[in-house]
């Protein structure tokens, strides 16, 4: 009998996934026997990603993708779909924050940026893989969120915008797809210890502060996330669509 977690067969496809949280998900994918597209902005981190992965026995197919470039997105997904016939299951990870200050002090072109990577680029991946789906007879679309999208944040107010963006574009896009088939959720970390968000685990104060408002007493780590990616892939997810999972340590719970 197969594991309601098993994803043998399934084609997924993974952006942002050379490092951090996207990393661990790609990884834990192909560990659940999925085939893995993925991307990142430098060819380099790519390639070496890809090679780890197939000395793993993992298949795989990684290039590079600027993600806010409609013409890259879609060379990604038509290169998966040349080489395996299909997509199953796309998790829209890629994301950037080039502010970190009040709101009323970021430049135009930040924000911009923060909007069209964070927020469009999504959108886009989803007009290009959910049809395809469709066809198939369902998937699942998973979004990379975060409670910034939940709670307030005196620094990165902007990301939060476009991740709170994201959470409603999730629930809307289950709506749609969902007599198709498809399920659309995301996943919304706390605070992981990510290049990404060096700014905020690497300061002290913040840090601790965190840690202690936090009841399990630590801060995330990528490979807190990657299963839960493997369960909202997964037929143990089979009637769970529109959520937004929280995995924070408990942070938001107090």
């Amino acid at each position: 009998m197969a594991s309601l977690f098993d994803l043998n067969g399934k084609v997924a496809l993974v952006t942002g996934a050379t490092r951090g949280i996207g990393k661990s998900i790609a990884e834990e994918l192909a560990r659940a026997g999925a085939r893995i597209a993925l991307c990142s902005r430098k060819a380099e981190a790519c390639e070496e990603v890809r090679k780890g992965f197939e000395s793993k026995g993992f298949e795989v197919l990684a290039r590079s993708c600027n993600v806010a470039r409609r013409e890259e997105l879609q060379a990604l997904v038509d290169e998966t779909l040349a080489k395996w016939g299909g997509i199953d299951i796309v998790v829209a990870n890629a994301a950037v924050n080039p502010y970190y200050g009040p709101l009323t002090g970021i430049p135009d072109e930040a924000f911009d940026k923060i909007l069209a990577t964070n927020v469009k680029s999504v959108l886009w991946l989803a007009g290009m893989t959910l049809p395809g789906m469709a066809e198939r007879g369902g998937g699942s679309f998973i979004v990379v969120g975060s409670i910034g999208g939940l709670i307030a944040n005196t620094v990165i107010g902007a990301y939060g915008i476009s991740k709170a963006a994201d959470h409603h574009l999730v629930r809307n896009l289950a709506a749609e797809w969902g007599p198709k088939g498809i399920r659309v959720n995301a996943i919304a970390p706390g605070l992981v210890k990510t290049e990404f968000a060096r700014a905020l685990w690497e300061d002290e104060k913040r840090r601790n502060e965190r840690i202690q408002a936090t009841p399990l007493r630590r801060l995330g780590e990528p490979s807190d996330i990657g299963g839960i990616a493997v369960f909202l892939a997964s037929d143990a997810a089979a009637f769970i669509t529109g959520q937004c999972i929280v995995a924070d340590g408990g942070f938001t719970i107090l």
